[in-house]
C-alpha cells in the first residue's frame, strides 16, 4: 500500500514539474522575444475594379515598402468568392515600436510616394473602396512570431472569439497559451498566428488564423481535436468557464501575391 501511494505521489510530482518547467520556458521565451504586432485590414468594395486598383497599390508600392522595413504582408480573398469582393491583408510587424516607426515613416518615403502617386491621385477623386477596417493585435506569448505556412496551404480559417468582458477574454487567452495551442499542434490545426485584439470593431476579443491544404483536411483535423480526451477535459475546467460568448468564422484563400 505504501509503495503504491509513493508511486502515485511521484507521478503527481513529476507532472507538476513538467507543467512548471513548460510554463517557465514559455515565460522565458516571451520575456526575451518581442511579440509581433499584427495589423488586419479588411477592404470592402463596390465592384471588382476597385479591388484591382488596391491589388496594384499593394503589389507595386505598399508591399515593397513594407518588405524594406521588415514587414511581411499576407493577402487573402474570401473562400466563397462573393461579389462585390472583400479582401483581407495581414501585416506582420516585428514589434510595437516598429509599428509606430513604420506608420510615420511611410509618408516620408520617396520611393513609396512615387510608386503610389497614380493610385492616390485617382482614388482621391473617385474612390475605389467603400471603406476599410483596421484591427490591431498583439501576438500571444505562446506564439510570439507568426508561423509561415507550407506552400500547399490552400485554405485559411480565421476565427474571432468574443467575450462578455475583459477578464473572461484574458482567461481564454491563458487557456490558449497554457494548453489549447499545444493541442492544436497535435491535431493538425496548423497555427499561423494568435493575437489579442488591442483595437478593433468587436471588443473584447481575440483572433487567430489556421491553415490547411483544403476543406477536407480542415474538417478531418478539427474532428480529431473535438473528439480528443484532452479537449473534453480542458473545456470543462472551472477556470475556463464562460470565456467565449460568440465565435465568428471566416474562410479565406491566399491571393497570388500573398507572402503568407
Amino acid at each position: 500500500m505504501k509503495r503504491r501511494n509513493f508511486l502515485q505521489a511521484s507521478a503527481v510530482a513529476a507532472t507538476a514539474t513538467v507543467t512548471t518547467a513548460g510554463q517557465a520556458m514559455a515565460s522565458s521565451t516571451s520575456a526575451n522575444v518581442d511579440k509581433e504586432i499584427y495589423e488586419l485590414r479588411v477592404y470592402h468594395f463596390k465592384n471588382g475594379g476597385g479591388k484591382s486598383a488596391v491589388d496594384k497599390l499593394y503589389t507595386e508600392a505598399l508591399i515593397p515598402f513594407m518588405n524594406r522595413n521588415g514587414v511581411k504582408v499576407g493577402a487573402f480573398g474570401e473562400y466563397s468568392l462573393t461579389e462585390p469582393p472583400t479582401v483581407y491583408f495581414l501585416l506582420v510587424y516585428p514589434s510595437i515600436s516598429e509599428y509606430y516607426r513604420i506608420k510615420n515613416d511611410i509618408w516620408n518615403d520617396k520611393t513609396f510616394a512615387e510608386a503610389s502617386k497614380t493610385y492616390f491621385d485617382k482614388s482621391a477623386e473617385q474612390g475605389v473602396y467603400t471603406r476599410f477596417e483596421t484591427w490591431l493585435l498583439e501576438a500571444f506569448d505562446a506564439i510570439p512570431r507568426f508561423r509561415q505556412p507550407d506552400k500547399s496551404r490552400g485554405l485559411i480559417e480565421m476565427r474571432l472569439y468574443e467575450s462578455n468582458n475583459e477578464e473572461a477574454g484574458q482567461r481564454k487567452i491563458k487557456m490558449f497559451n497554457n494548453e489549447e495551442i499545444a493541442l492544436f499542434d497535435q491535431c493538425g490545426l496548423h497555427s499561423l498566428m494568435f493575437g489579442e485584439i488591442l483595437a478593433g470593431p468587436q471588443m473584447p476579443a481575440l483572433a487567430y488564423m489556421l491553415w490547411f491544404d483544403d476543406m477536407k483536411q480542415r474538417e478531418a483535423n478539427w474532428k480529431k481535436f473535438v473528439d480528443s480526451n484532452e479537449w473534453n477535459t480542458m473545456k470543462d475546467k472551472p477556470e475556463y468557464a464562460n470565456t467565449v460568448s460568440r465565435v465568428n468564422r471566416i474562410f479565406l484563400v491566399p491571393l497570388d501575391y500573398s507572402q503568407i
